[in-house]
């Protein structure tokens, strides 16, 4: 089956060129893959290729992420959870870095 996806711009944190511009070409983050429709009872099917693709099996947890944009939820995507304790690593990593260079620098100054 031949995909067709729609490119759109990425609204995942840190998934940007290295111009800082956000980015789907190439590597490539975020794309339409697949439409799927929600039933009465709030159940959706992934299409199997994407399960297969995402390598996702019966049982595997998947987080479910959602964007606000004026106070509407805009966007809703699934994690697969054993890879989003990395991915909150690689986010929050360099802030708290920051943080605590900035706690020493501040404890430094108040010792001298």
């Amino acid at each position: 089956m031949k995909r067709n996806k729609t490119e759109s711009s990425c609204a995942y944190p840190g998934h940007a060129k290295s111009d800082g511009a956000s980015s789907v070409s190439g590597g490539g983050c975020c794309s339409v893959e697949s439409v799927v429709s929600v039933d009465d009872r709030g159940q959706m099917v992934l299409p199997k290729e994407i399960r297969e693709r995402a390598n996702i099996k019966a049982g595997d947890k998947l987080a479910v992420v959602s964007w606000e944009r004026e106070g509407q939820i805009c966007c809703i995507s699934l994690i697969k959870t054993d890879q989003l304790g990395g991915m909150v690593r690689d986010l929050l990593g360099p802030m708290l870095r920051d943080l605590n260079s900035a706690e020493e620098s501040v404890e430094e100054k108040v010792r001298s």
